[in-house]
């Protein structure tokens, strides 16, 4: 028997020939159950104006169906090589452009891993730790943002007063753009400030100042 024979016949020993139903059941629905522990998890920690059910619906599913492609591989190695190439041409388009969304989905898919290869204590306490590191880290108070205030004039001579206003009531600034015309004057000025009502009502005191406008930034721009 040659070299190759015997790594063959050790390879293909030490690989499992089958997979009995109660195991695929239990690690299915161990899988399910906790996506739907994450589907929770997520819906309570998300501050999203706009909650995507779909996406957290996704997880749940994400989770059983990658525990149910590893108990596949686990059951034939002929099949776990041919699902290999099948997955390889896979390709996902969708932008995630909140990392938490990137760690809840790899979090869903890490359960169906571990669930799939029957580690399911493992899988129990990685999600109970996952939701302490979440939930804590969640309320840990922010530090505040810098704001931009956008201000518009008819009158282009008063930037000397505006900015006036603005150096009193914010603990730092500075200009970040200025379009001025023989009739108009619009500033963008990046700052941190306490009191922002205060400042905006100040602006707009200033004579010409027809709009005051502050925004927050955070990935995604709001009016304040």
């Amino acid at each position: 028997m040659s070299f190759k024979d015997i790594f063959k016949q050790s390879f293909l020993n030490g690989f499992s020939t089958g997979v009995d139903t109660v195991t695929v059941i239990f690690g299915l629905c161990v899988a399910c159950a906790l996506g739907v522990y994450i589907f929770f998890v997520y819906r309570a920690v998300t501050r999203k104006t706009f909650y995507s059910k779909n996406f957290n619906i996704s997880l749940v599913a994400m989770a059983v169906i990658t525990a149910a492609i590893i108990l596949t591989i686990q059951s034939n190695i002929v099949i776990s090589l041919g699902m290999v190439g099948a997955l390889s041409i896979v390709r996902f388009r969708t932008a995630i452009k909140d990392p938490m969304d990137l760690v809840f989905l790899y979090w869903a898919i890490s359960v169906g891993i571990i669930c799939g290869a029957g580690l399911s204590m493992i899988c129990i306490v990685l999600c109970l730790v996952m939701t302490v590191i979440v939930l804590l880290l969640t309320k840990y108070p922010n530090k505040r943002l810098s704001m931009l205030l956008i201000v518009n004039s008819a009158k282009p001579e008063n930037e000397k007063e505006i900015m006036e206003k603005v150096k009193s009531g914010a603990k730092a600034y500075k200009l970040r753009s200025k379009n001025l015309t023989p009739t108009s004057l619009d500033l963008i000025i990046e700052l941190k400030v306490d009191e922002d009502s205060a400042l905006v009502r100040d602006v707009l005191q200033v004579e010409g100042v027809t709009a005051a406008s502050l925004m927050s930034h955070d990935g995604e721009t709001t009016v304040s």
